[in-house]
């Protein structure tokens, strides 16, 4: 069971399951598995245009993305798997049948954008504090 009393007080626990809130609805694996899935280009590349681009059809990903059809739905799996993105399917105006929509969930956005988007971006910041030519 995962306490959050050390998390509360600032201080850093022993057992990292200890940084989950008592009433967490994901477990600490859960939580790493959301990370892993974020490891790949491609499914990285498909929850990037989500997030920041809004819901997208797998046509209009394969086109974006140039990758063919069984390997976006493979790495569209895997971010499903781990609740990064979530499937929709809805009928256009004046069409007949339904069709597929993908967008990011509150999860997908936070983990790419506090995540790796926030490494990214920080390496800049990084650069500049080592960075020997810059005076100060």
């Amino acid at each position: 069971m995962a306490t959050n009393s050390h998390a509360a007080n600032g201080e850093v626990p022993d057992d990292p399951e200890e940084l989950l809130p008592n009433d967490s609805i994901l477990s600490l694996d859960e939580y790493l598995e959301m990370h892993a899935a974020v490891g790949h280009r491609t499914r990285y590349e498909i929850l990037y245009r989500l997030v920041h681009g809004g819901e997208m059809s797998p046509k209009e990903l394969e086109e974006a993305m140039q990758v063919d059809d069984s390997t976006l739905h493979y790495h569209l799996n895997k971010l499903l798997d781990v609740s990064l993105v979530e499937k929709r399917q809805r009928t256009e105006r004046g069409q007949d049948g339904l069709y597929t929509y993908y967008r990011a969930t509150v999860f997908g956005a936070v983990t790419l954008t506090e995540g790796v988007d926030e490494l990214i971006r920080g390496e800049q910041a990084f650069g500049e504090m080592y960075d020997s030519s810059v005076e100060e």
